[in-house]
């Protein structure tokens, strides 16, 4: 199982446009992605703009397919209209 971590610095004022985004758009479609287990977004306490969100899916394989779906390709341009940078860290989840 592979666990993404993507860190966004949301642009100030645009935090609750990111939130909406991600649960009416960016979930909704992942979820229906082959290989999905689940998608949290987590918003760090001192700081108030930046954003983690975990993504899980059954392989490396499954993830990439998300990345290179239709879906994602329409949704990425929306979602970089709100962060200034993002990063990010790919695991696998050993227990």
């Amino acid at each position: 199982m592979i666990e993404r971590h993507v860190t966004f610095h949301v642009i100030p004022g645009k935090e609750k446009d990111f939130e909406t985004l991600f649960k009416e758009e960016y979930s909704v479609a992942m979820a229906k992605q082959p290989g999905f287990v689940l998608v949290s977004l987590l918003k760090r306490l001192e700081k108030e703009a930046v954003y983690q969100m975990v993504i899980r899916f059954q392989s490396l394989e499954t993830a990439t397919a998300w990345r290179d779906s239709a879906e994602h390709k329409t949704l990425s341009p929306k979602i970089k209209t709100l962060y200034t940078e993002n990063s990010v860290q790919i695991y696998e989840v050993m227990g």
